[in-house]
């Protein structure tokens, strides 16, 4: 019975890590200029950020357009 409480604990508990996680926010960005390996940014909610924060930058992506 321990071990089922225990294994139960501890499932629960990484659940709540990996949502936490998961929770990350996310902010839309247009790109203004490209100065070398610098990249100015013109972002809608930039005060979710913070200087010094790492953060994932992901191109947009373009539809793909099928003709007959």
């Amino acid at each position: 019975m321990s071990k089922k409480l225990l294994s139960l604990a501890l499932a629960a508990a990484f659940m709540i890590g990996t949502a936490s996680v998961s929770l990350a926010s996310t902010v839309k960005c247009e790109v203004k200029a490209i100065e070398g390996n610098t990249v100015t940014l013109d972002c809608k909610k930039a005060d979710k950020l913070k200087v010094g924060e790492k953060v994932k930058v992901k191109a947009a992506k373009a539809a793909a357009v099928e003709g007959c």
